[in-house]
């Protein structure tokens, strides 16, 4: 079996929860925290800690959590910022929560998140020839973000491909 068959099963049947999916009842950060890392874990290293959500509210990328409580809007906000953390800096990420925040509202830009990402990464681990057109209207946003969730994608393929290669193989 080659390398990419070994790992094209780990995003075949990936899918993130759509924003109406996400918990009614607003969440504790350990809650959060493995809310997001139980959807994410088959990514591999895209991963976020406790600690990393403190830093995010501390640079204020996401809103202050109520009476330690974490909303839909900000765990749709850190499903992107889990994603794109690897392939972007801390200021960037800010710029680009701030982009979306003007262009769009939250659960409008995370559904479109959420099913862009799971194209992609078709697309990206050879699951299907093309990439499928998301949405009806195609912005600057929208162009800004595909690319956003390509880079992470290729570096979840990228991570994924070297980590299946075994000590048999010589490399």
């Amino acid at each position: 079996m080659n390398r990419e068959a070994k790992i094209q099963p780990a995003v075949q049947h990936f899918r993130l929860p759509r924003y109406q999916e996400l918990p009614t009842v607003e969440l504790y950060l350990d809650q959060t925290t493995e809310l997001l890392n139980e959807h994410l874990a088959i990514l591999g290293d895209v991963k976020i800690t406790s600690s990393m959500i403190s830093n995010y509210v501390k640079h204020h990328l996401i809103r202050r959590p109520i009476k330690k409580r974490y909303g839909a809007d900000q765990i749709a906000e850190l499903f992107f910022i889990a994603v794109a953390k690897n392939v972007m800096s801390l200021n960037d990420l800010k710029a680009a929560l701030k982009i979306q925040r003007a262009s769009y509202a939250t659960a409008t830009a995370y559904d479109y998140f959420a099913e862009e990402l799971e194209n992609v990464l078709a697309y990206v681990f050879g699951l299907k020839a093309n990439l499928a057109t998301i949405g009806e209207e195609q912005s600057e946003y929208k162009h800004m973000l595909r690319n956003i969730i390509k880079a992470a994608s290729y570096k979840i393929y990228v991570d994924q491909y070297f980590a299946a290669i075994e000590p048999a193989d010589g490399l």
